[in-house]
């Protein structure tokens, strides 16, 4: 006879953590691992990463999924991995062959279509991706074995450097170092430059290493967050703010902070700004440490010597925050 599964008591938990998503997992599977780990009552990711790919995967606990759509809008940095010759249906490894071709193409020839790639571009999205039609994903098209017209969408790529490339032997292959705009699909960047060089070509590495102002090497791994005590784990976690990097930040007194958490806006002599960052005292009944710290209340914009509230922290968020941050409350 099984033994019963012990039930996780879920708690409040509010912050950022950086995970350097594994490979074969998805971005969904990963979140719900360390949702699990971490025993929080709510979260969400910053947008996903495929099975295939590893990399910066912020993951938003309690108040900070409230600001997770700021990091949907982000640059994001890839490095990865062309193998030239071999077209899949995918447009990844875990796809089959369907086109293979020899690779004729010279250094020159590469240099001179990645220099295409630069700048504005149009991507047409690939089947298999979660991109939906009719209310349909449309890799569950792709799965019936059906092809439907995608409307091209316009993405930037910033940068494209080519960090090495081997166009002889048996895995002809380049490997990119890729800043592009939300939105871009590297499985189709990486088919078209195939395209572009004339023998196809497919991904067989994908590994996101930054987005926004989140480095790869600021993150842990699922096994070892894993390893670590209750009290280390929570100790990973950086605080809902560090989504609102590049904020104006605002400080607002007790009585103009009340208000602001309350939807009203604030007069005062604040610049134009589309981005702002508020902070303000300990709200009254919420944790009163000896000292009154500055703490973060929500998100705004400024116009016109107007404070225009955004997305707003609860009362009670607050009181957690402090109550699970020694160093605010000291």
């Amino acid at each position: 006879m099984h033994a019963p599964r012990t039930r996780v008591q879920r708690r409040p938990v509010h912050g950022v953590l950086l995970l350097d998503k594994p490979l074969g997992l998805s971005s969904n599977q990963a979140l719900q691992k360390a949702k699990w780990l971490l025993r929080a009552e709510k979260a969400g990711h910053t947008g996903t990463l495929d099975p295939l790919a590893t990399g910066v995967l912020p993951l938003c606990f309690g108040a900070a999924t409230k600001f997770s759509q700021i990091h949907l809008d982000a640059d994001k940095t890839y490095e990865t991995t062309v193998r030239l010759g071999v077209k899949t249906s995918t447009g990844d490894a875990e796809g089959d062959a369907i086109d293979v071709r020899p690779v004729t193409c010279s250094v020159g020839q590469v240099v001179e279509v990645l220099d295409r790639f630069m700048g504005p571009i149009a991507q047409v999205p690939p089947m298999y991706s979660a991109l939906k039609k009719d209310g349909k994903a449309l890799y569950e098209y792709a799965r019936d074995g059906e092809t439907v017209e995608r409307e091209p969408r316009n993405v930037v790529i910033h940068d494209l450097d080519l960090l090495d490339m081997q166009l002889q032997g048996e895995e002809p292959q380049l490997r990119l170092r890729v800043r592009c705009s939300k939105g871009t699909y590297i499985r189709t960047l990486g088919e078209d430059i195939g395209e572009a060089l004339g023998c196809g070509g497919h991904l067989t590495m994908l590994r996101r290493v930054e987005t926004g102002p989140f480095n790869v090497s600021q993150c842990i791994a699922l096994d070892a967050l894993e390893a670590l005590g209750e009290n280390e784990r929570l100790a990973q976690l950086l605080p809902v703010q560090s989504l609102l990097d590049g904020h104006d930040p605002v400080t607002l007194d007790a009585d103009h902070a009340g208000r602001f958490l309350s939807g009203v806006r604030r007069r005062g002599d604040w610049a134009d700004s589309a981005r702002v960052a508020v902070f303000g005292p300990v709200p009254t009944g919420a944790h009163d440490p000896p000292s009154s710290p500055s703490v973060l209340l929500g998100s705004a914009h400024t116009l016109a010597g107007e404070l225009i509230p955004g997305r707003l922290l609860s009362p009670i968020e607050i009181q957690q925050i402090l109550e699970t941050s020694p160093e605010l409350a000291s």
